[in-house]
C-alpha cells in the first residue's frame, strides 16, 4: 500500500475499543472515519475463520518468482494461465494520476499490484486489519492477548522440584580443556604459526611534491601508473636570475649549430620587473606535447614473475647413465666412386650392403671393413635392403626401374639350395588384369646376376621387406594409383595395395609384429589394416614435406623426418599430432632409423651430421616416452650439397652406420 494511505508520516491511525478514527497532518477528522465506526461493531461480534481457499485470489501472471525487472524493456509483464501474453497498460503522469486522486473519493483505497499490473482496492475488513496491525494488535478482534494460563502439569501431592541433586562440581571450577586450548594456542603464537596483522600506522607527514607513480598504497592496489608530473621551474626559469643561468652571446650561437633535439628549449633571460616579462612562445606546443604523451603513451603496472630459466628446463637425465650409445667413428668403408645412397645390415650384423650412384652394390664385413663382393648393375642404385631372415641371405636392390633379387652366397649348402629355388622363375609371367595383379610388372630371370629382376613401369625409389620375408613393398613416387606395390617371392607374383593413395607416395613401410601397412605421403602418414582392409588412423605432421618414417621396435610410436629439418616423434596411442618435434638439423634430413633393442634412434642429413637420440618407450599407458639428445656424429664431407645420405643402426650393437655422398661409409661405436 502506498505512503499516501499507510504512511506514518502522512496519516495516524487511532483505534479505541469500540471506535476507530483516521486523523490527517492537520488534526482534522477525515471523511472516512465515520465508515471505520459503522463497522466497529462488526469487530466485536468476532471474525469468523474463513476457509483459505475462498480467501486466496488466484494470480493472474504465472511468472513465478521471476523478477519483474526482467521485463522492464518488454511489452508484457507476464503470461496467464492460457499461456497468452499479459500486456502492460498505459501509466498515467503523475498530474493526471493527482487529479484522479482528487476527483476519487475512494482513491485512497487503491493499491498498486507490480506483479498483476492492476489496482486492487482495499475492503473494510482489510483496512481494519491492517489498523489494528499498526498499532501493535492483533489482527482479530476477538483475540485476548492476557487469556488465563492454563497449567497442564499435575502438582498433586508434588512436595519437591523435578530433580532434587545437587550442582555438579565442573559449574565451580575452571575447565581443563579449554585452559589446554589457550596453552595450545599460546604455543603457536611464540612459535610463529599464528600471526596478527600489525595496526597500519598513519602517515603523520608526507612529501607535498612526491610522485603519484611512486606512491607504495597505489602499487599494491592499482595497475594503473599515473602520468609523471611535469618538471617544477628551477632557478633558470627566474625572472631575474643569477649571472651564471645566463648564457653567453656565443653560448647562444654555439645553441644554432646544434641538433634540435640537443639544443636547450629555454635560453634563460633577464628582466627587471615582473611586468617587463613577455609570453611565453611555446607554451602552446608544450601543452601539446604534454596532451599527446599522456594520450598516447598509456601506463600499466605489469606483475613480473622472477622465475629461474633454468627451472623451466626439462629434468633430463645425465648421459653417462644413457650409455651405451655411438659417438665416435670406429671403422670407415672405401670403395665406392660416387655417393652411396643406401645401407643395409644383415640380420646376423655381420655383413653390410651399399648402393651408390656409380652403379654398384657392394658387402662389407663389418668388423674387418673388408669388400666382399661387387655387382656392377649399370643403373644408380637408389636403394638396398637385406632380408631379416638370417637363413635367406637375399638382398634386393633398385636401380632405376628394376628391382633385382640377388643371391649374396652366403650361407651353407642348404641355404643356397633353397636360395636358388627362391630365386628361380620357370616362364615368364604375365598376369592378367583381373584382381589386383599389375600386368606392367614382370618377373624376369637375371642369368648375369643369378637372381630375378622385376621390371617396373617407373622408377623405384624405396624397397622394404616384410617380418617374415616373403614379401617386399615397391615405392614409385611416380606411380599414381599403382605407386605402391607389395611381391610375394614364393608365389612371383604382385599385386597392388587396396587403398586409394592421397598424393604422391614418400616411403612405405611394414609393421614390426603386426599386419599394419605405414604409407607416408608429403603431408601425412596413413596407417591401414592389410588383413581387414581399412584404415586405422591418419597421423597429421604438419610438416612441409616428409622425407622418411621409421617405426618403433614395439608399433605404437612414429618418427617422421621432413626436408625442413625438423623430426617428429608421434605417439599413436596418445593423439593424431605430433607428440614431440624436434628442429635439430638445419637442413634436409635424408633418413631415421630405429634400434631393434635399444632405446636409441638416430636421424641424418645433408648438414653432414647425424643426430643420435635416446628414446624410451613405456609400458605405462600414462607415462609419456623419454626423449633426450645424446650426440652429433660428424665426419662426413659435403658433396654437391648433399651430405649423410643414409643411416641405420646394427641389429644387436649399439653401433650407427652412415653413409655419405662423399663416397665413404663410417661406423660409429659407443
Amino acid at each position: 500500500m502506498s505512503n499516501e494511505v499507510l504512511g506514518k508520516d502522512s496519516i495516524e491511525v487511532e483505534f479505541n475499543d469500540n471506535v476507530g478514527v483516521v486523523n490527517s497532518d492537520d488534526g482534522s477528522e477525515s471523511d472516512h472515519a465515520q465508515e471505520c465506526q459503522s463497522d466497529s461493531s462488526e469487530l466485536h461480534q468476532g471474525v469468523e475463520e474463513s476457509d483459505s481457499s475462498e480467501d486466496e485470489v488466484t494470480p493472474r501472471n504465472t511468472i513465478g518468482d521471476v523478477p519483474l525487472k526482467w521485463y522492464q524493456d518488454e511489452a508484457h509483464i507476464g503470461y496467464d494461465l492460457a499461456g497468452k501474453k499479459i500486456k502492460k497498460k498505459e501509466r498515467q503522469d503523475k498530474l493526471d494520476s493527482f487529479l484522479a486522486t482528487a476527483d476519487d473519493s475512494k482513491n485512497w483505497l487503491k493499491v498498486y499490484d507490480d506483479y498483476n499490473d492492476e489496482e486492487v482496492e482495499v475492503t473494510r475488513q482489510e483496512l481494519k486489519l491492517v489498523c489494528r496491525l499498526l498499532k501493535g494488535k492483533a489482527p482479530h478482534a476477538d483475540f485476548d492477548p492476557y487469556a488465563p494460563y492454563v497449567d497442564w502439569f499435575k502438582w498433586d501431592d508434588a512436595k519437591h522440584p523435578l530433580s532434587n541433586a545437587p550442582e555438579p562440581k565442573r559449574r565451580f571450577i575452571p575447565s581443563k580443556w579449554e585452559s589446554k586450548k589457550v596453552v595450545k594456542l599460546v604455543r603457536a603464537i611464540r612459535m610463529g604459526l599464528i600471526k596478527f596483522d600489525k595496526p597500519k600506522e598513519e602517515q603523520r607527514f608526507y612529501p607535498l611534491w612526491r610522485d603519484d607513480s611512486s606512491s607504495t598504497e597505489k602499487a599494491n592496489h592499482l595497475a594503473y601508473i599515473p602520468a609523471p608530473k611535469a618538471k617544477l621551474p628551477g632557478h633558470e626559469e627566474s625572472y631575474n636570475p643569477s649571472l651564471e643561468y645566463i648564457p653567453t652571446q656565443e653560448e647562444i650561437n654555439s645553441y644554432q649549430l646544434m641538433y634540435e633535439e640537443d639544443r636547450p628549449k629555454f635560453i634563460p633571460k633577464r628582466y627587471t620587473s615582473l611586468k617587463s616579462i613577455p609570453a611565453y612562445d611555446n607554451v602552446v606546443k608544450d601543452i601539446f606535447e604534454r596532451c599527446l604523451d599522456l594520450y598516447l603513451c598509456p601506463r600499466v603496472r605489469k606483475k613480473r614473475i622472477n622465475v629461474d630459466p633454468e627451472s623451466l628446463k626439462p629434468k633430463l637425465p645425465c648421459r653417462r647413465d644413457l650409455k651405451p650409445y655411438p659417438a665416435t667413428c670406429y671403422l670407415e668403408y672405401k670403395g665406392h666412386k660416387g655417393a652411396v645412397m643406401s645401407i643395409s645390415i644383415e640380420a646376423s650384423g655381420q655383413w653390410i650392403a651399399s648402393g651408390s650412384l656409380d652403379g654398384t652394390v657392394c658387402i662389407w664385413e663389418v668388423e674387418t671393413g673388408r669388400c666382399l663382393r661387387v655387382w656392377v648393375v649399370g643403373e644408380a642404385v637408389q636403394c638396398v635392403a637385406w632380408n631379416p631372415l638370417c637363413e635367406l641371405p637375399i638382398l634386393a636392390v633398385s636401380a632405376g626401374q628394376d628391382v633385382l633379387l640377388l643371391d649374396t652366397g652366403l650361407g651353407d649348402g642348404e641355404e643356397q639350395k633353397m636360395i636358388k629355388d627362391f630365386l628361380h622363375v620357370g616362364t615368364a609371367k604375365a598376369p592378367d588384369d583381373s584382381g589386383n595383379k599389375v600386368s606392367t610388372v614382370s618377373w624376369l630371370q637375371d642369368d648375369k646376376h643369378e637372381g630375378i629382376r622385376l621390371r617396373h613401369f617407373k622408377t623405384v625409389s624405396l624397397v622394404e621387406w616384410h617380418r617374415k620375408g616373403d614379401y617386399l613393398s615397391t615405392v614409385m613416387p611416380a606411380g599414381e594409383s599403382r605407386a605402391v606395390l607389395i611381391h610375394q617371392l614364393s608365389k612371383k607374383h604382385t599385386q597392388r595395395i587396396p587403398f586409394k593413395l592421397h598424393g604422391l607416395p614418400v616411403s612405405a613401410v611394414f609393421h614390426p609384429t603386426r599386419s599394419i601397412f605405414f604409407i607416408s605421403t608429403k603431408k601425412t602418414v596413413r596407417v591401414y589394416d592389410l588383413r581387414e582392409q581399412k584404415l586405422i588412423k591418419k597421423l597429421e605432421t604438419g610438416l612441409r614435406e616428409v622425407s622418411s618414417i621409421a617405426v618403433h621396435p614395439g608399433g605404437d610410436n612414429v618418427i617422421v623426418g621432413s626436408r625442413e629439418g625438423k623430426l617428429c616423434w608421434f605417439d599413436m596411442d596418445l593423439s593424431s599430432q605430433p607428440y614431440r618435434i624436434l628442429k635439430c638439423h638445419p637442413k634436409d634430413i635424408t633418413n631415421v632409423a630405429f634400434h631393434r633393442t635399444y632405446p636409441l634412434f638416430a636421424s641424418c642429413s645433408d648438414d653432414c651430421t647425424a643426430y643420435v637420440f635416446h628414446g624410451t618407450v613405456y609400458s605405462d599407458l600414462n607415462q609419456n616416452p623419454l626423449v633426450v639428445p645424446l650426440d652429433i656424429l660428424r665426419g662426413h664431407a659435403s658433396s654437391n650439397g648433399r651430405g649423410v645420405m643414409d643411416c641405420k643402426f646394427h641389429p644387436k650393437q649399439p653401433w650407427l652406420f652412415t653413409a655419405g655422398a662423399d663416397s665413404v661409409i663410417k661406423l660409429y661405436c659407443h
